[in-house]
């Protein structure tokens, strides 16, 4: 299984990154939205595993996107932003799932 993770912050996408490497998953990281997307877009992934706050495209941006282009890889999103609104917001936006930080691997 291949999976993206777009993350701005490197030591959670690190951390996220080396925990789904130890069960023996394929992972990519990008930093940004921008990044993410034309990761995205160019590969193909089982699943990506998206921030919402950062730089060049939010997440739902991103998602968005990723949707209207046709994309139906499944998107979980994995933010900080933990109030009903943003959960509706994600998933309004074409997310599959919604993952609220801190999180555990278990």
């Amino acid at each position: 299984m291949k999976i993206l993770i777009v993350e701005d912050e490197h030591r959670i996408a690190h951390a996220v990154k080396e925990g789904l490497e130890q069960e023996k998953y394929a992972v990519d990281v990008a930093y940004d939205g921008e990044e993410g997307y034309n990761s995205a877009s160019a590969d193909e992934y089982d699943l990506i595993i998206l921030d919402v706050m950062m730089p060049a495209m939010n997440g739902y941006e991103v998602c968005r996107k990723l949707r209207d282009d046709g994309n139906h890889t499944p998107i979980l999103m994995l933010t900080a932003k933990d109030q009903p609104a943003d959960v509706v917001a994600g998933l309004d936006t074409g997310a599959d799932d919604y993952l609220a930080k801190p999180f555990s691997f278990e």
